[in-house]
C-alpha cells in the first residue's frame, strides 16, 4: 500500500531503491506517528471535518495500534511503503471510510517531520538523563579518590602532579558543556511542524495551536516553508549535541586505554570487564573502551554526514531527506549504548594509589619546587634557571609535600560548585 497510489504500480527495483530500509527505521518512529495522528484526528474533529463519533473511533483505534507498538507486535510488511501507510491501512481495515479520513489536511512530509521531532525530544531527554548518570558516577569517583595523585602530561611527557580527583571531575564538568548543546538541540526539536503539509500549508482551516498543545510542544514552527526546511536541520542539531558528548567520551576512553596498559598501570578493572587473546593467556584487553572510542569517533562525523546530504538543497521537500533517518537513528542508539556501558564500567574502576612513589615521576614536582624558591624571594626567571641547572646536574630534590589550594586545583576541586552547575541545567531542562 502506498499513500500516493493512483492505480498503477512502480517497478520493483524502483520500490526497493526508494523505500530502502525505511520500514525498519520507522519502527522507531511509529509510536510518534500514532501520537501525532491522535492529535491530528482530535483537531479535525474540533474544526468540524470529523464528527465526534468519527474522532472517537479514530482515537480509540490509534490507541490500540499504539499498544501493539509498545508490545513490539506492530510490523511493517514489504507490501507497505512505511509506517504511515501501514497505520492508515489498519485504520481503514477496522473503520472503513472513517480510516480514509485521517490523512485530511496533512502530508507524509509533515507526518514524518512531527514524528521525528517527537522522537528526538524523547531521545534527547534520555541522552541527557544518561549523561547525568555518568556525571554522578564521575563526581562520586572524584570525591572518593581526590587525594590519590596521578601524573599529569603535556605532549605525553611528564609535566605536573594531577590527581584522580582532578581527572574524574574534569570529565564530569566537560559533560556540563556538552549538555548545553543537547539543550539547544531540544529547543530546536520542541517546535511543532504539523500543519505544514507538503511544505506550503493547507486550504483547510486547521488549528495548529491545538495540535501544538495536544502533543506537548513548547511552540510551533510557524512558517510552513520553514517547517519543511527544518527537516534535516533538527537531526543535525541533535547530531552536534551528541558529537560533543562523544568527544568527551572518546577522550576519556583513550585515557583509560593508556592508563590500563602495563607501561602506565594507573587503573584496572575486574576481569569480567576485560577480554582476552586467542593465543596470549596473560592479556586483559580494554575492548569496551576501545569500542567506545571508535563509536564516539564515528559519532563525531555524523554532523558532517548530514551536512553532505542536506547541503545546498533548495527549499521544499526532496527525497534526499529520507536518508537522514538512516544516519541519525542508529547514531542515537550508539550514543546511548556508549553512555550506558561507560557508566556501568566506571563504577568498577580500581585506581593505583602509589603511582608517584616511582622515582621516574620525581620531575613532576619541579614546578612546585621552583615555586618555593619564588615564594622565598627569588625572581621567577632566576628560580627557573636554578631549577634547570639542578635537573641537568642530577641533584634535583623534589618537594613532594605540595599544596594547591586555588579554585579548581587538585587541593580544591570545587565539586559542590560543579554539581551546582549541573543542577542548573537540570532545572532549566525541567522548566
Amino acid at each position: 500500500m502506498k499513500l500516493w497510489d493512483k492505480g498503477f504500480s512502480t517497478d520493483k527495483k524502483i520500490d526497493h531503491f526508494t523505500v530502502g530500509n525505511d520500514r525498519e527505521l520507522d519502527l522507531h518512529l511509529a509510536k510518534y506517528d500514532v501520537i501525532a495522528s491522535k492529535a491530528h484526528a482530535k483537531m479535525l474533529g474540533k474544526i468540524g471535518l470529523l464528527s465526534s463519533d468519527e474522532t472517537n473511533a479514530l482515537v480509540k483505534e490509534l490507541t490500540v495500534i499504539g499498544k501493539s507498538i509498545e508490545k513490539n507486535t506492530f510490523t511493517i510488511e514489504d507490501s507497505f511503503e512505511d509506517m504511515h501507510s501501514k497505520i492508515e491501512f489498519l485504520l481503514t481495515k477496522k473503520l472503513g471510510d472513517i480510516g480514509k479520513k485521517i490523512h485530511t489536511a496533512r502530508s507524509r512530509n509533515d507526518q514524518v517531520l512531527v514524528a521525528m521531532h517527537l522522537y528526538l525530544k524523547d531521545e534527547l531527554t534520555e541522552i541527557k538523563s544518561q549523561t547525568i548518570d555518568l556525571f554522578d558516577v564521575l563526581l562520586n569517583l572524584a570525591d572518593k579518590h581526590k587525594r590519590v595523585l596521578l601524573p599529569g602530561y603535556t605532549h605525553l611527557q611528564i609535566a605536573m602532579p594531577s590527581s584522580f580527583g582532578l581527572w574524574f571531575s574534569a570529565y564530569a564538568e566537560s559533560l556540563i558543556d556538552d549538555l548545553y548543546f543537547i539543550d539547544a538541540a531540544y529547543k530546536v526539536a520542541d517546535q511543532n511542524p504539523l500543519g505544514s503539509a507538503a511544505g506550503y500549508g493547507s486550504s483547510f482551516d486547521i488549528d495548529r495551536s491545538f495540535t501544538t498543545k495536544e502533543m506537548g510542544f513548547e511552540t510551533m514552527k510557524y512558517n510552513v516553508v520553514a517547517a519543511q526546511m527544518g527537516r534535516g536541520k533538527v537531526e543535525k542539531a541533535t547530531a552536534f549535541g551528541m558529537a560533543n558528548i562523544a568527544a568527551t567520551l572518546s577522550k576519556m576512553a583513550m585515557d583509560i586505554c593508556l592508563y590500563m596498559s602495563q607501561n602506565f598501570d594507573f587503573i584496572s578493572f575486574p576481569d569480567e570487564l576485560t577480554t582476552g587473546s586467542s593465543i596470549m593467556p596473560h592479556k586483559k584487553n580494554p575492548d569496551v573502551f576501545e569500542l567506545v572510542r571508535g563509536k564516539c569517533n564515528k559519532l563525531q562525523a555524523i554532523p558532517s554526514q548530514l551536512t553532505m546530504v542536506i547541503n545546498n538543497l533548495p527549499s521544499g521537500y526532496h527525497r534526499d531527506l529520507q536518508l537522514v533517518k538512516e544516519i541519525i537513528i542508529p547514531a542515537i542508539q550508539d550514543m546511548k549504548a556508549c553512555l550506558e556501558i561507560l557508566t556501568f564500567s566506571l563504577k568498577e574502576i580500581r585506581v593505583n594509589k602509589s603511582i608517584l612513589e616511582d622515582p621516574k615521576y620525581d620531575y613532576l614536582f619541579s614546578v612546585d619546587t621552583l615555586n618555593e624558591l619564588v615564594k622565598n624571594g627569588m625572581p621567577f626567571r632566576d628560580a627557573y634557571k636554578t631549577m634547570g641547572k639542578a635537573i641537568e646536574n642530577e641533584n634535583f630534590i623534589p618537594k613532594r609535600d605540595i599544596s594547591h589550594t586555588h579554585e579548581g586545583s587538585l587541593g580544591n576541586l570545587c565539586l559542590d560548585e560543579i554539581k551546582a552547575k549541573m543542577e542548573k541545567i537540570i532545572e532549566s531542562f525541567l522548566n
